[in-house]
C-alpha cells in the first residue's frame, strides 16, 4: 500500500466533505489522503448499534447511524460514516472498560487471528431527507504472536488498549502485537481509505442523480 493514496480525481466534485466521528485516527487517515473534511461528532445513541448483530451488521448500523444523523444537519454535503469492529469466533470485542477487561481482550487474541471490519457508509440530505448513497463493509485477518503475560502488562502500561475496539492500536505499539495481517492495513486502523475513495465517487454521482430529478419534480 502506498504511504500516501491520492485519488485519481476530485472525489466529490463541488461537494464539501463531512467525517462523522470523533475519531481522530479516522481523520487522520483522511488527510494523509488529501481529503479535506469537517468534522461533526455523531450524538452519542449512533455510536451503538442494537444488540444481536452479527459483527458485519453490528459495524454497517453503527455506520449507517452516524452518517444520517450527521446529515440531516448538513445539505449539500457528502457525509460519512463509519465504524470498527474487532470480532473473535464472532462475538464483537469492543472498547475495553477496564485495565483487567483489556487484559482479558488481548490475553484471548494472543497466539491466534481475529477479524476486523470496517462498515463505511456515505449519506447526504436530499430534499430535507437524510439517506444512504453508498456504503461497503471491508474486512481484514489480523494474527498476534504469542504474548507472555509480562508482555500484556507492558503494553498495557500504555494506555493504548484503552480507547480502541479490541484493545489495541495497530498504528502504535500494538503493531508489535501482529505477526500477520491478511487485507488493508488501514481498515484495521479504523477507516478503508481506497474503499472510501471510491465510494465518494459513486456517492457523488448518485446525489447529482437524485438532485436532478427533485428538481425535475419541483419544476
Amino acid at each position: 500500500m502506498s504511504d500516501n493514496p491520492r485519488a485519481p480525481g476530485p472525489p466529490t466534485p463541488g461537494r464539501r466533505l463531512v467525517l462523522a466521528s470523533a475519531s481522530p485516527r479516522r481523520s487522520w487517515l483522511l488527510r494523509r489522503a488529501g481529503l479535506d473534511a469537517k468534522i461533526v461528532h455523531p450524538p452519542p445513541e449512533a455510536e451503538k448499534a442494537p444488540p444481536g448483530l452479527s459483527p458485519v451488521e453490528t459495524a454497517l448500523a453503527a455506520a449507517r447511524a452516524k452518517a444520517l444523523a450527521v446529515a440531516q444537519g448538513e445539505p449539500g454535503a457528502l457525509v460519512l460514516g463509519a465504524d470498527t469492529v474487532v470480532a473473535a469466533d464472532g462475538q464483537v470485542l469492543g472498547k475495553p472498560g477496564s485495565r483487567a477487561e483489556a487484559r482479558a481482550m488481548l490475553s484471548r487474541l494472543a497466539a491466534r487471528a481475529h477479524e476486523v471490519y470496517t462498515a463505511v457508509v456515505i449519506a447526504a440530505c436530499v430534499a430535507g431527507r437524510p439517506e444512504l448513497l453508498a456504503e461497503e463493509v471491508v474486512g481484514s485477518r489480523v494474527v498476534f504472536r504469542p504474548l507472555t503475560p509480562r508482555e500484556i502488562e507492558e503494553y498495557l502500561d500504555t494506555g493504548e488498549p484503552m480507547d480502541k475496539a479490541g484493545g489495541y492500536g495497530i498504528q502504535g505499539e500494538g503493531v508489535g502485537l501482529v505477526e500477520g495481517l491478511e487485507g488493508p492495513w488501514d481498515n484495521v486502523v479504523g477507516l478503508p481509505v481506497a474503499t472510501v475513495l471510491r465510494l465518494l465517487v459513486l456517492a457523488s454521482e448518485a446525489l447529482a442523480q437524485k438532485e436532478g430529478t427533485s428538481e425535475t419534480a419541483l419544476g
